[in-house]
C-alpha cells in the first residue's frame, strides 16, 4: 500500500458531519415529509400542553382529561383508521405519534392507544355499518370515550379461558363477570367487552348507564398514575343483541385488537427511552463533580453510549415494523419482537438514566422516575414480556410452550 493510498479516506467519510446526539443514525432522513410533519406536530403538542402539567397529574393520580378535545382536534384518535371522521394516516405516522406521546407520558399514549386501537378498531374491523356510523365519528372527535375489556381478576395471559359470559335471552344478551386493569374504564362512555357465548367468544358494545354495568377505579397505583385504570362489573347486564360485533367470532377478535395496541407500544417505548436519554445527557453535561462535568467520566459515557445505541436499534426496529404494516406484510410475531425488545431496553435506559442523575433522578422535577415507573406497567400489559418471549420461541422452534 502506498503512502497516498493509506491517507485516502473512505468515500464520503471526510464530508459527513457529526450526527446529532439524539439521532445518531439520521433516522430523520428515512421519514417522508408527511411523517416528519406528524411527528413534529405531536412533539410540539407534548412540549407545550403535556409536559407542563403531567408531573402534577402523575403525583395526584389524575388523568388530564382537558387534553382530550385537543388530541381529537389534532386527529390523534383513531388516526390510523379510514373514514368515519378518522384521519386515515399510515401506520408509520401513527407509530411516530405514539413515540412522541409517550415521550410525554405513557398514560397519554395509553389513552390514545386504547381509544383508537382497542375501542375504535374493533368497531371499525368487526362492527356493522350502523355501529360504525353511530360510534366512530363521535369517538374520533373525543365526544365518546371507549375502553376494552378482556383481562379478568383470575385470567390474564390465558385470556381464552375467560369467565365472563353472555347468555342469549330473546332479543338481548345477559352478561355476567368482571374485567380488570381496564385503561379508561372509569371515564369511558362505551366498553368493548369480550365474553364467552354458546357459539364462542364474542365482542359487545356496552354503554355506560346500562343496568347491571358498573365500574370501580383502581387506586394506590405507583405506575401509570396519570391514567384511569378500572374494573368493569357485569351483574345480569342486559344489552340488545344488535350491540354484538357481528363480523368476528373467537379469540381472533380480541387478539387482533391487542396486536394493534402492541404495535403502538413498540413505538411508544422509544419515546420514553428517548426522554430519559436526553434528560440524562443534558444533566451529565451540566452537573459538575470533582471540578468537571460528569459527562467527562468514563463510566457516565459508557452509560450514555449504551442508551444511545439501544435507542437507535429500537427506533429502527419500530420503523421497519411500521413499513411492514403499511405494506400489508406484518406478522404478529414481528410485533412481539419489537414490543419485547423496545420495552425491555426502554426500562433499562430509564434505570441507567436515573443512576446518572443520582438523588435528583427520583424527583418529579425530572421525568425519569415517572417514565421508569410507567414502563413497569408497559412491560406487563398487552402481553407480558414472558408471553412475548414464548410467542417468538414458538415461531422460531415450531414448538408451543403453551400446551
Amino acid at each position: 500500500m502506498t503512502e497516498t493510498s493509506r491517507k485516502t479516506p473512505t468515500h464520503g467519510s471526510s464530508q459527513a458531519q457529526l450526527p446529532a446526539a439524539t439521532d445518531l443514525y439520521r433516522l430523520d432522513t428515512l421519514l417522508s415529509e408527511e411523517e416528519r410533519m406528524v411527528r413534529d406536530t405531536v412533539q410540539k403538542f407534548v412540549r407545550e400542553r403535556v409536559l407542563p402539567v403531567i408531573g402534577e397529574h402523575f403525583e395526584a393520580g389524575t388523568f388530564p382529561r382537558e387534553l382530550v378535545p385537543e388530541m381529537a382536534e389534532l386527529g390523534l384518535l383513531g388516526m390510523h383508521l379510514d373514514g368515519y371522521g378518522c384521519a386515515g394516516l399510515s401506520a408509520v405516522c401513527y407509530g411516530l405519534a405514539c413515540q412522541e406521546l409517550e415521550a410525554g407520558d405513557s398514560g397519554i399514549r395509553s389513552f390514545v392507544s386504547v381509544q383508537g386501537s382497542l375501542a375504535m378498531f374493533p368497531i371499525f374491523a368487526f362492527g356493522s355499518e350502523a355501529q360504525k356510523q353511530r360510534w366512530l365519528p363521535a369517538m374520533a372527535q373525543g365526544e365518546v370515550i371507549g375502553c376494552f375489556g378482556l383481562t379478568e381478576p383470575d385470567v390474564g395471559s390465558d385470556a381464552a379461558n375467560m369467565r365472563t359470559t353472555a347468555r342469549r335471552d330473546g332479543t338481548s344478551y345477559v352478561l355476567n363477570g368482571t374485567k380488570m386493569w381496564i385503561t379508561n374504564g372509569g371515564i369511558a362512555d362505551i366498553a368493548i367487552v369480550w365474553a364467552r357465548t354458546e357459539d364462542g367468544v364474542r365482542g359487545f358494545i356496552i354503554e355506560r348507564g346500562t343496568p347491571g354495568f358498573s365500574t370501580s377505579n383502581i387506586h394506590r397505583k405507583l405506575s401509570l398514575r396519570a391514567s384511569v385504570t378500572s374494573e368493569l362489573h357485569f351483574d345480569d347486564c342486559h344489552i340488545p343483541a344488535e350491540n354484538m360485533l357481528p363480523e368476528v367470532r373467537g379469540m381472533r377478535g380480541p387478539l387482533s385488537c391487542l396486536n394493534e395496541a402492541r404495535y403502538g407500544i413498540a413505538w411508544g417505548a422509544t419515546g420514553a427511552a428517548r426522554a430519559c436519554y436526553e434528560t440524562s445527557l443534558e444533566y451529565a453535561k451540566t452537573r459538575e463533580q470533582f471540578q468537571r462535568p460528569i459527562a467527562r467520566f468514563q463510566l457516565v459515557q459508557q452509560k450514555l453510549v449504551g442508551m444511545a445505541t439501544e435507542l437507535v436499534k429500537s427506533q429502527l426496529l419500530a420503523l421497519q415494523l411500521g413499513r411492514l404494516k403499511d405494506q400489508g406484510q406484518l406478522h404478529p410475531v414481528q410485533i412481539s419482537v419489537a414490543k419485547r425488545n423496545n420495552v425491555r431496553e426502554a426500562l433499562k435506559t430509564a434505570r441507567e438514566a436515573r443512576s446518572i442523575l443520582g438523588a435528583n433522578g427520583i424527583t418529579l422535577e425530572y421525568p425519569i422516575i415517572r417514565h421508569m415507573n410507567n414502563l413497569e406497567s408497559v412491560f406487563t400489559y398487552e402481553g407480558t414480556d414472558d408471553i412475548h418471549t414464548l410467542i417468538i420461541g414458538q415461531a422460531i422452534t415450531g414448538e408451543s410452550a403453551f400446551s
